[in-house]
């Protein structure tokens, strides 16, 4: 039977059928208003009609940029959307009118590693980690086949590991977070520095910014790298380091058999993962007495939301099939 998986962002939402097979079989967008819950939840009913016209289905998932409670109904807080302790499932479903569509929350990062572990890299494994390197790092267990979600469904909040005591402030009122040093943010935030004081170095990051060192983004740091600029190659190599090193901790505590790496920092390839790499084999307790996770990356892109929101969906509404 099809899934419905939705992925919730701040500003839009991106919904599709989804197959057994995890193919997209139908998607649609529309546009949102994060201060405006009710209205996430319209659009979310709007598309599922579009799609059910040609599409039979009886469950949907949603992927919410959030904590979500361990029942898989509630967004208790989202940083970029006015969810406090929030009733989503309950609240989609009755917009969508539809006694015979189960509808279940789940952590987007989760819904994503979920994605990359039934249908990505990792299919074959039986553990993963996956850090999803964004604006943020989210990121996503996988132990003896199952998420892990914790207690109270907090579980996997790797970005906000401690890694620097009293380091950078991070939104979630804490310092030195993983994610302050390992994501889009930290490598724009570190272009900027550099660009304000090395401008001459960072001549070419600021041509790419057409000329304003204020507007460079992550994007430029890799175009910049890939022409062979020395400052983006450090840059992405130093961004690198950090996701090597903090995976070596991770493997500490969970030891898994690989670490699936998603967001738009893919894009650099082997000018991160190179050094991940390197950093990860380095730190690891007990390096060279113990195998290396391969650390790869994701497959699944900007569609990996919505096949692991829909799958993770059908399981909820299959138990034990």
């Amino acid at each position: 039977m099809h899934a419905v998986g939705v992925d919730i962002g701040g500003t839009k939402i991106a919904v599709g059928v989804v197959g057994d097979d995890g193919q997209i079989l139908a998607k649609t967008r529309r546009p949102t208003h994060p201060e405006d819950p009710a209205s996430i939840d319209a659009a979310i009913a709007d598309a599922v009609a579009e799609l059910a016209a040609e599409y039979e289905f009886r469950s949907i998932g949603l992927a919410a940029a959030g904590f979500v409670s361990a029942d898989r109904e509630r967004v208790l807080f989202a940083p970029n959307i006015a969810w406090r302790e929030y009733p989503l499932a309950h609240k989609v479903a009755a917009a969508i009118g539809r006694d015979d569509v189960h509808v279940v929350v789940e952590n987007d990062a989760n819904a994503a590693g979920w994605a990359e572990f039934m249908y990505g890299p990792a299919k074959d494994a039986g553990s993963m980690v996956m850090l999803t390197i964004g604006t943020g790092l989210g990121g996503a267990i996988i132990s003896d086949g199952a998420l892990v979600r914790g207690s109270a469904g907090f579980a996997a909040e790797l970005g906000h590991v401690r890694v620097v005591p009293d380091g950078h402030p991070c939104g979630c009122g804490h310092r030195g977070c993983w994610e302050q040093y390992a994501s889009g943010s930290a490598l724009v935030r570190e272009a900027k520095r550099a660009a304000s004081e090395r401008s001459v170095r960072a001549a070419g990051l600021i041509r790419l910014a057409g000329g304003d060192p204020a507007a460079i983004k992550g994007p430029h740091v890799t175009e910049a790298a890939a022409e062979g600029d020395e400052l983006g190659v450090e840059l992405l190599h130093e961004l690198g380091v950090w996701i090597g090193a903090g995976a070596a901790s991770l493997s500490a505590v969970l030891d898994p058999e690989m670490y699936v790496i998603g967001g738009g920092v893919v894009a650099a390839g082997d000018m991160i993962l190179g050094p991940a790499r390197e950093a990860y084999s380095s730190h690891l307790p007990a390096s060279g007495h113990r195998p290396l996770a391969p650390i790869v990356a994701a497959s699944m892109g900007n569609d990996a939301g919505i096949v692991g929101a829909a799958a993770l969906a059908r399981e909820a509404d299959q138990p034990g099939e």
